[in-house]
């Protein structure tokens, strides 16, 4: 039986926001540590800053969906 090869990461792009904050904070906590050779650490450090961008794309939609809910149930906020 063949040994399972080690898996692509998931496309940045298709992490939900917890995914993506989850991981980060693995990637984050890895290279604190610092036993990595420089070039895994240069990929994490990629790898971190794509999902910081990413989390960073869910919350910015958040922000948005907050404040069209916002304005259509109080249109006059919305005014000023």
């Amino acid at each position: 039986m063949a040994e399972p090869q080690a898996s692509e990461p998931t496309p940045v792009d298709e992490l939900s926001f917890e995914q993506a904050r989850d991981e980060l904070a693995l990637v984050v906590q890895s290279l604190e540590q610092g036993s990595q050779p420089l070039e895994e650490s240069l990929r994490l450090w990629e790898r971190g800053e794509s999902l910081a961008a990413r989390c960073e794309q869910w919350l910015k939609g958040a922000r948005e969906r907050l404040e069209r809910a916002r304005d259509q149930h109080n249109p006059e906020s919305s005014q000023e």
